[in-house]
């Protein structure tokens, strides 16, 4: 019973926030509020953008048994909740979800994609029980048709923590969770090949691939892994992404937190658990080269690994922006920032301080509409309680965006 009464007055606590969402009169940056799902929690990496529909997607978590999809228009600026995802998808109640963790990456056939996540206790220690999780599900969802089509599990008992499609092919890559184990999918053979773990105590949550359709993570040591699609083989770089010295060994086998691709210049920009934005230049055949531009941030950090940032962006005028906030790290005490990067210059401004209980942390990688808005899943803290509400960011460093 104090259960159920603690659960309802977060409820009602959660819901007062979302009606008291935060506003800005800055005309670059909008905060959009999830609508109709009150006991929302937060939103992981669970965002992508829609080319053919012109749609932003995204997943949205009590982040214990319920996840509701929602899409926002970019025409008409509506947010829309097209309904829970065990219901969408037919999931039963053993067959329980408590997230989304992945990307929604878009296939040849304009479809989204995306993965489910196990994302609480019941997934860590209870695997293979009755009450504990049966493993994390593909799933397509058809923004057209509104239509929502359950592929069927990656493997039992683990989650996927993210995916990737080759636009080409539809063949979609996928990581799980807490093997690290690398997944080749092709759902129109209903194929499933496990490449094997390519992590340890630590699974690295990102994986993206390159304009050719190959895949990329990372292993152990925090060297780059490709798949090459053609020769359907995973290919290991020489040696390991650049870090800080004196980074911590956990920092450096998590690999990847965030990425931002400029097809124009052939550059896939990468920022590491250990705080590092790089350059990467895909090359068609083996393993291009990697650039080090640097630390996210070189003030008011105690080590320049420290500041964690699970996304990034890449405006149309060439910058990166990346928000620092969340998991205790700040840039300015309390306070989450968002950033502005130059490749060309190297130089990094501060754009927006916001308090925690206005937002708190962001996630999402590459998410950017044809007008050039970009987007991160973002979160604020309830003062005092364990809990957040989410809100999609809608930002454009060069215009004003439509609200």
């Amino acid at each position: 019973m104090f259960q159920k009464i603690t659960y309802c007055f977060l409820l009602v606590l959660i819901s007062n926030y979302s009606r008291s969402q935060v506003s800005t009169t800055d005309q670059h940056l909008a905060f959009i509020n999830y609508p109709g799902f009150p006991e929302g929690h937060s939103t992981w990496d669970d965002i992508g953008y829609s080319v053919r529909n012109n749609k932003i997607l995204v997943g949205v978590t009590n982040h214990l048994d319920k996840v509701a999809l929602y899409e926002y228009d970019v025409t008409t600026l509506k947010m829309n909740k097209q309904g829970l995802i065990s219901d969408l998808g037919h999931l039963r109640p053993f067959q329980w979800q408590a997230k989304i963790h992945s990307k929604f990456a878009e296939g040849p056939g304009g479809q989204m994609y995306f993965a489910t996540d196990g994302g609480e206790s019941r997934e860590e220690y209870l695997m293979n029980h009755p009450d504990g999780y049966s493993g994390g599900f593909f799933m397509k969802w058809d923004a057209a048709t509104h239509t929502m089509t359950n592929l069927g599990m990656g493997l039992q008992y683990e989650s996927i923590k993210d995916i990737d499609v080759d636009p080409a092919s539809g063949i979609i890559y996928a990581v799980t969770y807490p093997q690290a184990r690398f997944l080749v999918y092709d759902p129109a053979k209903n194929l499933v090949r496990d490449l094997g773990r390519l992590g340890s105590s630590h699974v690295p949550r990102v994986l993206f691939t390159d304009w050719w359709g190959n895949c990329y993570y990372v292993d152990w040591r925090q060297r780059l892994v490709k798949y090459d699609k053609i020769k359907q083989e995973l290919v290991f770089a020489d040696s390991s992404l650049p870090a800080f010295p004196g980074t911590p060994g956990g920092k450096i086998i998590t690999g990847i937190t965030a990425y931002a691709k400029d097809r124009k210049n052939n550059v896939i920009y990468l920022i590491t658990y250990g705080a590092k934005i790089l350059a990467f230049h895909p090359e068609k055949n083996g393993i291009g080269k990697v650039e080090d531009l640097g630390a996210v941030s070189e003030s008011g950090v105690k080590n320049l690994y420290d500041p964690y940032v699970p996304n990034l962006n890449i405006g149309d005028n060439g910058k990166l922006y990346y928000i620092i906030g969340g998991h205790g790290n700040y840039v300015v005490e309390n306070k989450t920032v968002v950033m502005e990067f130059d490749p060309k210059t190297k130089k990094r401004k501060i754009l927006y301080e916001f308090p925690v209980d206005q937002l708190s942390e962001a996630t999402g990688s590459d998410t950017k509409d044809r007008e050039g808005n970009i987007y991160f899943a973002g979160r604020k803290d309830i003062p005092g309680h364990d809990a957040s509400v989410p809100f999609l960011i809608k930002f454009n460093p060069t215009k004003m965006v439509r609200k």
